[in-house]
C-alpha cells in the first residue's frame, strides 16, 4: 500500500525536540512519509529568552516554483510557525491551490502561550496567522493563539463551557473550518475544545494536568490529530486520541531536568 505524503511546513529547530522535530519522528513511525519545508531556522525554543532566527522566505519562493516544474505532490500539509506576513502570504496561495485539489491542510498558528506572544515575535504575526487559517481544514490553536486570532480577552483563571465554544466559532469565523483548541480551562478542568465543519458541533475533553509542562506538545498533539484524522477518525476521536498520547509521553518523561528542549520523542515511541 502507497504511503501518505505529508509536507511540513515550519520552523526548524536546532537545539531541541520541538517543531518539525518533534512531528517527523511521530509521523514516521506512524506510517506516513514526511517532507519538510522550513519557514525559519531557529537555534534553540524562544522561550529560553535568546535566540537566532533566520528567515527563509526566499528559499520557500524559489522552492515552490521548482517544485511546481518538477510536478511534486503530497497527501496532506501542515503548517506551523511563519515568520512573516509575506510568507504568510506566499505559503497560504501555495495551500489554496492544493485545497482546490481536495488535499487537506492542518494549520498550527504558533505565537504565543500563556496570554502573550513569544519573545520576539510583532504584533503582526496575528494577521500572518490569520491569513494561514482561511485555508485550514482544521487549525489547532492553544488558549492564548485563540484569544490572540479571536481578539478575545485572555483569562488565567479559565472561562466557561458556553464562552469556550463561542471563542472556537469566533476562530473558525476567521476562516478554518473545525477547530481545535488546546490548554484551556474550562470550568475549572483543563480540556480541549473543539467544533467540528462537519457535523457542525463542539466537544469539550477533559484530562489530567501532570506538574510540569514540555515545550513542543502543541507539536506533538499537532502530528498526532494528523495520523488519526488522515488514518479516517473523526475529529473529536482523534483529539481524544492527541491528548491521551501526549499524557503518557509528558508522565514517561516527568523526570527530565530541561522541558524547554521538549519531549525526546525517539526514545519515547514505545508509548503512542
Amino acid at each position: 500500500m502507497r504511503k501518505k505524503q505529508v509536507l511540513l511546513i515550519g520552523d526548524m529547530v536546532s537545539y531541541g525536540k520541538i517543531a518539525t522535530s518533534a512531528m517527523t519522528p511521530i509521523l514516521s513511525h506512524e506510517g506516513f512519509v514526511t517532507y519538510n519545508l522550513p519557514t525559519a531556522l531557529v537555534s534553540n525554543n524562544f522561550e529560553y529568552k535568546n535566540y537566532a532566527l533566520l528567515d527563509t522566505t526566499d528559499y520557500i519562493r524559489q522552492t515552490l516554483k521548482v517544485w511546481s516544474t518538477l510536478g511534486f505532490g503530497f497527501d496532506a500539509v501542515a503548517t506551523g510557525f511563519i515568520a512573516s506576513l509575506e510568507q504568510a502570504r506566499l505559503v497560504a496561495d501555495f495551500c489554496r491551490g492544493l485545497t482546490e485539489k481536495g488535499i487537506p491542510i492542518f494549520v498550527d498558528p504558533i505565537m504565543g502561550d500563556e496570554g502573550r506572544l513569544y519573545t520576539g515575535m510583532p504584533e503582526t504575526m496575528v494577521d500572518s496567522m490569520k491569513a494561514m487559517l482561511k485555508v485550514a481544514h482544521v487549525c489547532f490553536p492553544n488558549y492564548t493563539e485563540a484569544c490572540l486570532l479571536a481578539g478575545r480577552q485572555y483569562h488565567p483563571d479559565g472561562i466557561t463551557a458556553d464562552e469556550a465554544f463561542s471563542l472556537v466559532d469566533d476562530v473558525h469565523a476567521t476562516g478554518a473550518a473545525s477547530v481545535v483548541i488546546t490548554s484551556m480551562m474550562v470550568d475549572s478542568r483543563p480540556s480541549v475544545v473543539g467544533y467540528n465543519a462537519s457535523d457542525d458541533g463542539h466537544f469539550i475533553i477533559n484530562y489530567d494536568q501532570l506538574p510540569i509542562q514540555f515545550s513542543g506538545t502543541g507539536d506533538v498533539f499537532a502530528a498526532e490529530m494528523i495520523v488519526h484524522l488522515l488514518s479516517g477518525d473523526t475529529l473529536e476521536a482523534a483529539a481524544r486520541e492527541a491528548v491521551d498520547t501526549v499524557y503518557r509521553l509528558i508522565y514517561k518523561n516527568r523526570n527530565a531536568q530541561d522541558p524547554y528542549r521538549g519531549i525526546p520523542i525517539e526514545e519515547s515511541l514505545d508509548v503512542l
